[in-house]
Protein backbone atom coordinates (compact mmCIF):
# COMPACT_ATOMS: atom_id res chain seq x y z
CA UNK A 1 0.00 0.00 0.00
CA UNK A 2 1.14 3.07 -0.93
CA UNK A 3 2.48 5.63 1.65
CA UNK A 4 -0.09 8.87 2.14
CA UNK A 5 1.51 12.01 1.50
CA UNK A 6 2.77 13.47 5.24
CA UNK A 7 -0.27 15.83 5.70
CA UNK A 8 -2.93 13.85 3.56
CA UNK A 9 -6.63 14.95 5.04
CA UNK A 10 -5.43 18.11 7.22
CA UNK A 11 -6.96 21.35 7.03
CA UNK A 12 -4.12 23.95 7.52
CA UNK A 13 -4.57 27.66 7.59
CA UNK A 14 -2.02 30.95 7.28
CA UNK A 15 -2.94 33.71 8.73
CA UNK A 16 -1.33 37.28 8.00
CA UNK A 17 -2.27 40.80 8.88
CA UNK A 18 -1.50 43.86 6.30
CA UNK A 19 1.35 43.18 4.17
CA UNK A 20 2.83 44.54 1.15
CA UNK A 21 6.83 42.70 1.31
CA UNK A 22 7.99 39.99 2.61
CA UNK A 23 5.47 37.91 4.79
CA UNK A 24 3.29 37.92 2.15
CA UNK A 25 5.40 36.70 -0.38
CA UNK A 26 6.84 34.22 2.26
CA UNK A 27 3.13 33.38 3.00
CA UNK A 28 2.32 32.23 -1.06
CA UNK A 29 5.45 30.51 -1.08
CA UNK A 30 4.39 28.24 1.40
CA UNK A 31 0.75 27.12 -0.35
CA UNK A 32 2.62 24.71 -3.08
CA UNK A 33 4.72 22.62 -0.71
CA UNK A 34 2.28 22.41 1.85
CA UNK A 35 -0.37 21.22 -0.76
CA UNK A 36 2.45 18.79 -2.58
CA UNK A 37 2.00 17.29 1.03
CA UNK A 38 -1.57 16.48 0.52
CA UNK A 39 -2.67 19.50 2.74
CA UNK A 40 -6.56 21.85 2.01
CA UNK A 41 -4.87 24.96 2.69
CA UNK A 42 -6.76 28.33 3.55
CA UNK A 43 -5.51 31.53 4.19
CA UNK A 44 -6.70 34.33 5.94
CA UNK A 45 -5.61 38.03 6.24
CA UNK A 46 -7.08 41.35 4.44
CA UNK A 47 -8.67 41.59 1.45
CA UNK A 48 -5.97 43.50 0.15
CA UNK A 49 -3.02 40.92 0.77
CA UNK A 50 -5.29 38.53 -1.67
CA UNK A 51 -4.89 41.21 -4.44
CA UNK A 52 -1.37 42.15 -4.18
CA UNK A 53 -0.12 38.16 -3.44
CA UNK A 54 -2.83 36.26 -5.74
CA UNK A 55 -3.11 33.08 -2.59
CA UNK A 56 -6.01 31.34 -4.45
CA UNK A 57 -4.09 31.44 -7.87
CA UNK A 58 -1.31 28.71 -6.04
CA UNK A 59 -4.61 26.71 -5.28
CA UNK A 60 -5.52 28.02 -1.38
CA UNK A 61 -8.76 29.54 -0.63
CA UNK A 62 -8.57 32.59 0.73
CA UNK A 63 -10.92 34.25 3.80
CA UNK A 64 -10.80 37.70 3.90
CA UNK A 65 -10.24 39.05 7.90
CA UNK A 66 -9.65 42.44 9.01
CA UNK A 67 -6.28 42.11 10.65
CA UNK A 68 -3.89 44.93 10.88
CA UNK A 69 -0.82 46.13 11.51
CA UNK A 70 -1.60 48.80 14.29
CA UNK A 71 -3.46 48.50 17.48
CA UNK A 72 -6.95 49.31 17.42
CA UNK A 73 -9.01 47.16 19.86
CA UNK A 74 -12.59 47.47 17.88
CA UNK A 75 -11.28 46.51 14.69
CA UNK A 76 -9.36 43.58 16.15
CA UNK A 77 -12.37 42.36 18.09
CA UNK A 78 -14.29 42.48 14.95
CA UNK A 79 -11.52 40.54 13.16
CA UNK A 80 -11.55 37.78 15.87
CA UNK A 81 -14.89 37.03 15.33
CA UNK A 82 -14.39 36.80 11.53
CA UNK A 83 -11.27 34.21 12.20
CA UNK A 84 -12.98 31.89 14.97
CA UNK A 85 -15.69 31.41 12.00
CA UNK A 86 -12.78 31.00 9.38
CA UNK A 87 -10.99 28.65 11.35
CA UNK A 88 -13.97 26.12 11.95
CA UNK A 89 -12.50 22.46 10.81
CA UNK A 90 -8.57 23.64 10.75
CA UNK A 91 -6.22 21.07 11.93
CA UNK A 92 -3.31 23.43 12.45
CA UNK A 93 -2.84 27.10 12.04
CA UNK A 94 0.13 29.31 11.72
CA UNK A 95 0.17 32.84 12.03
CA UNK A 96 2.75 35.33 10.47
CA UNK A 97 3.68 37.99 12.76
CA UNK A 98 2.33 39.23 16.29
CA UNK A 99 -0.88 40.94 14.99
CA UNK A 100 -1.51 37.67 13.19
CA UNK A 101 -0.54 35.65 16.07
CA UNK A 102 -2.41 38.22 18.98
CA UNK A 103 -5.67 37.08 16.80
CA UNK A 104 -5.42 33.81 16.03
CA UNK A 105 -4.35 33.04 19.57
CA UNK A 106 -7.44 35.21 20.71
CA UNK A 107 -10.03 33.35 18.03
CA UNK A 108 -8.51 30.08 19.11
CA UNK A 109 -8.98 30.82 22.85
CA UNK A 110 -12.73 28.63 23.13
CA UNK A 111 -12.87 27.69 26.60
CA UNK A 112 -13.62 23.90 27.19
CA UNK A 113 -12.89 23.08 23.76
CA UNK A 114 -9.90 21.48 22.42
CA UNK A 115 -8.00 23.60 19.73
CA UNK A 116 -5.64 22.68 16.90
CA UNK A 117 -1.66 23.32 17.35
CA UNK A 118 -1.05 26.90 17.01
CA UNK A 119 2.52 28.04 15.23
CA UNK A 120 3.78 31.53 15.36
CA UNK A 121 6.41 32.99 13.20
CA UNK A 122 7.86 36.12 14.21
CA UNK A 123 9.19 37.91 11.03
CA UNK A 124 9.92 41.13 12.49
CA UNK A 125 10.91 42.86 15.95
CA UNK A 126 8.90 45.24 17.79
CA UNK A 127 9.95 48.81 16.20
CA UNK A 128 11.61 51.82 18.38
CA UNK A 129 9.21 53.36 20.84
CA UNK A 130 7.93 53.97 24.76
CA UNK A 131 6.11 55.12 27.34
CA UNK A 132 2.40 52.92 28.11
CA UNK A 133 2.37 52.02 24.32
CA UNK A 134 5.49 50.03 24.15
CA UNK A 135 5.14 48.68 27.51
CA UNK A 136 1.52 47.17 26.27
CA UNK A 137 3.36 46.03 22.84
CA UNK A 138 5.69 44.12 24.99
CA UNK A 139 2.88 42.56 27.19
CA UNK A 140 0.83 41.79 24.16
CA UNK A 141 4.10 39.82 22.54
CA UNK A 142 5.03 38.04 25.89
CA UNK A 143 0.81 36.73 25.76
CA UNK A 144 1.12 36.07 21.82
CA UNK A 145 4.40 33.86 22.10
CA UNK A 146 3.37 32.12 25.10
CA UNK A 147 0.40 31.42 23.16
CA UNK A 148 1.77 29.39 20.65
CA UNK A 149 2.68 25.45 20.76
CA UNK A 150 5.84 26.43 18.59
CA UNK A 151 7.55 29.59 17.58
CA UNK A 152 9.80 29.95 14.44
CA UNK A 153 11.71 32.64 14.12
CA UNK A 154 13.36 34.05 11.10
CA UNK A 155 16.55 34.92 12.93
CA UNK A 156 18.72 34.21 16.04
CA UNK A 157 17.92 38.11 18.11
CA UNK A 158 14.12 37.02 17.52
CA UNK A 159 14.20 33.78 18.71
CA UNK A 160 16.46 35.22 21.71
CA UNK A 161 13.55 37.35 22.31
CA UNK A 162 10.68 34.85 22.12
CA UNK A 163 12.69 32.71 25.17
CA UNK A 164 12.42 35.74 26.79
CA UNK A 165 9.13 36.11 26.99
CA UNK A 166 8.60 33.25 28.01
CA UNK A 167 7.45 30.79 24.30
CA UNK A 168 7.64 27.27 25.18
CA UNK A 169 9.56 26.02 22.23
CA UNK A 170 11.42 28.34 20.07
CA UNK A 171 13.29 27.27 16.67
CA UNK A 172 15.36 29.88 14.29
CA UNK A 173 13.57 29.42 10.64
CA UNK A 174 14.96 31.82 8.35
CA UNK A 175 12.16 33.04 5.98
CA UNK A 176 13.72 31.97 2.04
CA UNK A 177 13.22 34.98 -0.86
CA UNK A 178 11.81 33.18 -3.67
CA UNK A 179 13.74 32.77 -6.99
CA UNK A 180 13.55 35.91 -9.51
CA UNK A 181 11.60 35.87 -12.41
CA UNK A 182 15.05 35.83 -14.46
CA UNK A 183 15.93 39.49 -15.97
CA UNK A 184 14.37 39.84 -19.33
CA UNK A 185 16.83 43.18 -20.08
CA UNK A 186 20.28 43.56 -19.83
CA UNK A 187 22.26 46.29 -17.99
CA UNK A 188 22.35 49.23 -20.81
CA UNK A 189 19.05 49.11 -21.45
CA UNK A 190 17.95 49.18 -18.07
CA UNK A 191 20.04 51.95 -17.18
CA UNK A 192 18.67 53.83 -20.23
CA UNK A 193 15.75 53.69 -19.16
CA UNK A 194 16.77 55.31 -15.52
CA UNK A 195 18.53 57.89 -17.29
CA UNK A 196 21.94 56.79 -15.95
CA UNK A 197 25.19 58.09 -18.23
CA UNK A 198 28.06 55.88 -18.89
CA UNK A 199 30.20 56.00 -16.27
CA UNK A 200 28.07 57.10 -13.70
CA UNK A 201 27.15 54.12 -10.95
CA UNK A 202 24.21 52.64 -10.04
CA UNK A 203 23.23 52.25 -6.98
CA UNK A 204 19.62 50.17 -6.45
CA UNK A 205 17.93 49.98 -3.13
CA UNK A 206 14.96 47.55 -3.01
CA UNK A 207 12.02 47.47 -0.45
CA UNK A 208 8.82 49.52 1.23
CA UNK A 209 9.10 52.96 2.23
CA UNK A 210 8.75 52.68 5.60
CA UNK A 211 10.49 53.87 8.51
CA UNK A 212 12.00 50.82 9.21
CA UNK A 213 14.42 50.41 5.85
CA UNK A 214 16.34 53.42 6.96
CA UNK A 215 15.72 55.56 3.96
CA UNK A 216 16.49 58.59 5.56
CA UNK A 217 19.81 57.59 6.87
CA UNK A 218 20.31 56.59 2.74
CA UNK A 219 19.45 60.35 1.58
CA UNK A 220 21.98 61.46 4.52
CA UNK A 221 24.58 59.31 3.37
CA UNK A 222 24.67 60.17 -0.19
CA UNK A 223 23.69 64.24 0.13
CA UNK A 224 27.94 65.05 -0.07
CA UNK A 225 27.15 63.30 -3.85
CA UNK A 226 24.62 66.31 -4.21
CA UNK A 227 25.17 68.83 -7.51
CA UNK A 228 28.04 66.43 -8.49
CA UNK A 229 27.40 65.41 -12.31
CA UNK A 230 29.60 62.44 -12.23
CA UNK A 231 27.90 61.51 -8.88
CA UNK A 232 26.41 57.70 -8.25
CA UNK A 233 22.97 57.65 -9.47
CA UNK A 234 20.47 55.88 -6.41
CA UNK A 235 17.24 54.05 -7.39
CA UNK A 236 14.55 53.02 -4.77
CA UNK A 237 12.44 50.59 -5.70
CA UNK A 238 9.51 50.16 -3.68
CA UNK A 239 6.42 52.28 -2.67
CA UNK A 240 4.86 53.05 0.83
CA UNK A 241 3.96 55.53 3.50
CA UNK A 242 7.30 57.71 3.29
CA UNK A 243 7.31 58.80 -0.75
CA UNK A 244 5.65 62.32 -0.61
CA UNK A 245 8.00 62.82 2.31
CA UNK A 246 11.17 61.29 1.02
CA UNK A 247 10.37 62.96 -2.30
CA UNK A 248 10.05 66.26 -1.04
CA UNK A 249 13.71 65.88 0.45
CA UNK A 250 15.42 64.64 -2.61
CA UNK A 251 14.01 67.76 -4.42
CA UNK A 252 14.80 69.90 -1.58
CA UNK A 253 18.61 69.00 -0.95
CA UNK A 254 19.02 67.96 -4.94
CA UNK A 255 19.73 64.47 -4.18
CA UNK A 256 20.68 62.16 -6.72
CA UNK A 257 18.01 59.80 -5.69
CA UNK A 258 15.22 58.45 -7.87
CA UNK A 259 11.88 56.61 -6.23
CA UNK A 260 10.87 54.67 -8.76
CA UNK A 261 7.76 53.12 -7.09
CA UNK A 262 6.65 49.37 -6.81
CA UNK A 263 8.50 47.32 -9.28
CA UNK A 264 8.15 43.58 -10.98
CA UNK A 265 11.72 43.83 -12.54
CA UNK A 266 13.75 43.98 -9.46
CA UNK A 267 16.24 40.98 -11.20
CA UNK A 268 16.84 43.41 -13.77
CA UNK A 269 17.45 46.34 -11.46
CA UNK A 270 20.02 44.15 -9.50
CA UNK A 271 21.33 43.17 -13.00
CA UNK A 272 22.21 46.98 -13.88
CA UNK A 273 23.31 47.61 -10.43
CA UNK A 274 26.96 48.08 -8.81
CA UNK A 275 25.85 48.42 -5.37
CA UNK A 276 23.31 47.18 -3.80
CA UNK A 277 22.29 49.05 -0.70
CA UNK A 278 20.32 48.25 2.31
CA UNK A 279 20.15 51.08 5.14
CA UNK A 280 17.66 49.30 7.51
CA UNK A 281 16.90 49.96 10.90
CA UNK A 282 15.78 46.42 11.50
CA UNK A 283 15.65 42.86 9.25
CA UNK A 284 14.67 39.66 9.83
CA UNK A 285 15.85 37.64 6.82
CA UNK A 286 15.58 40.03 4.18
CA UNK A 287 14.78 39.59 1.17
CA UNK A 288 16.29 42.41 -0.75
CA UNK A 289 19.75 41.16 0.84
CA UNK A 290 19.04 37.42 -0.90
CA UNK A 291 18.17 38.45 -3.99
CA UNK A 292 21.60 40.64 -4.13
CA UNK A 293 23.55 37.75 -3.00
CA UNK A 294 22.15 35.13 -5.79
CA UNK A 295 22.39 38.12 -8.11
CA UNK A 296 25.64 38.58 -7.36
CA UNK A 297 25.57 42.10 -6.53
CA UNK A 298 28.01 43.70 -4.15
CA UNK A 299 25.46 44.74 -0.97
CA UNK A 300 26.35 47.48 1.07
CA UNK A 301 23.86 46.93 4.80
CA UNK A 302 23.46 47.90 7.96
CA UNK A 303 24.16 46.10 10.87
CA UNK A 304 20.60 45.32 11.15
CA UNK A 305 19.10 42.30 13.00
CA UNK A 306 19.57 38.87 11.13
CA UNK A 307 21.40 40.72 8.25
CA UNK A 308 25.12 40.20 9.94
CA UNK A 309 23.75 36.21 10.57
CA UNK A 310 21.97 36.01 7.22
CA UNK A 311 24.69 37.41 4.70
CA UNK A 312 28.44 36.43 6.83
CA UNK A 313 31.20 38.22 5.13
CA UNK A 314 29.23 38.44 2.12
CA UNK A 315 28.35 42.03 2.37
CA UNK A 316 29.82 45.44 3.66
CA UNK A 317 28.43 46.13 6.73
CA UNK A 318 27.98 49.27 8.83
CA UNK A 319 26.57 50.70 11.98
CA UNK A 320 22.57 51.35 12.11
CA UNK A 321 21.99 55.07 11.21
CA UNK A 322 25.69 55.51 10.60
CA UNK A 323 25.10 58.11 7.15
CA UNK A 324 28.25 58.78 6.94
CA UNK A 325 29.83 54.95 7.55
CA UNK A 326 27.28 54.18 4.95
CA UNK A 327 28.51 56.81 2.58
CA UNK A 328 31.88 55.98 3.22
CA UNK A 329 30.83 52.13 2.15
CA UNK A 330 29.08 52.81 -0.82
CA UNK A 331 32.22 55.25 -1.55
CA UNK A 332 34.55 52.44 -1.02
CA UNK A 333 32.95 49.42 -2.62
CA UNK A 334 31.91 51.46 -5.68
CA UNK A 335 35.92 53.08 -6.17
CA UNK A 336 37.26 49.33 -5.93
CA UNK A 337 36.78 47.09 -8.59
CA UNK A 338 38.69 43.98 -7.22
CA UNK A 339 36.53 44.86 -3.57
CA UNK A 340 33.33 44.78 -5.38
CA UNK A 341 34.19 41.75 -7.63
CA UNK A 342 35.09 39.73 -3.98
CA UNK A 343 31.76 40.91 -2.41
CA UNK A 344 29.94 39.32 -5.25
CA UNK A 345 31.86 36.26 -5.50
CA UNK A 346 31.46 35.89 -2.03
CA UNK A 347 27.79 36.31 -1.99
CA UNK A 348 27.45 33.97 -5.06
CA UNK A 349 28.90 31.43 -2.60
CA UNK A 350 27.12 32.56 0.70
CA UNK A 351 23.68 31.95 -1.38
CA UNK A 352 24.57 28.50 -2.26
CA UNK A 353 24.56 27.88 1.07
CA UNK A 354 20.85 28.36 2.32
CA UNK A 355 17.96 25.90 1.22
CA UNK A 356 16.63 26.25 -1.97
CA UNK A 357 12.44 26.67 -2.00
CA UNK A 358 11.76 23.43 -2.39
CA UNK A 359 13.70 22.51 1.14
CA UNK A 360 12.00 25.33 2.94
CA UNK A 361 8.79 24.08 2.35
CA UNK A 362 9.99 20.80 3.31
CA UNK A 363 11.15 22.35 6.17
CA UNK A 364 7.53 23.51 7.42
CA UNK A 365 5.87 20.29 6.22
CA UNK A 366 8.11 18.63 9.21
CA UNK A 367 7.13 21.13 11.52
CA UNK A 368 3.19 20.26 10.79
CA UNK A 369 3.78 16.70 10.83
CA UNK A 370 5.48 16.63 14.24
CA UNK A 371 2.80 18.94 15.54
CA UNK A 372 -0.02 16.95 13.99
CA UNK A 373 1.38 13.57 13.84
CA UNK A 374 0.98 11.05 11.01
CA UNK A 375 -2.35 11.08 8.24
CA UNK A 376 -4.62 9.06 10.30
CA UNK A 377 -4.73 6.24 7.52
CA UNK A 378 -1.08 5.69 8.91
CA UNK A 379 -2.16 4.57 12.24
CA UNK A 380 -4.25 1.87 10.53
Amino acid sequence: MAEQPPLAGRRVVEVLATSAGGVGTHVRALVAPLREAGADVGVCGAPATEELFGFTATGADFTPVGISNGLAPMADGRAVLELRRALVGADLVHAHGLRAGLVAAAALRLPGRPRPPLVLTLHNALQEGGGRLRAALEALERLTVRSADLVLAVSSDLAANARRAGARDVRVAPALAPPLAPAVRDRAMVRAELGVPDGRPLVVAVGRLHPQKGYDTLLGAVRRWAGQPTAPFVAIAGDGPLHDELAARIAAERLPVTLLGRRSDVADLLGAADVCVLPSRWEGSPFTAQEALRAGTPLVATRAGGTPELVGEAAELVAVGDEGALGDALEAVLGDPARAAALAEAGLRRAAEWPDEAGAGRRVVAVYRELLGPPAADLR
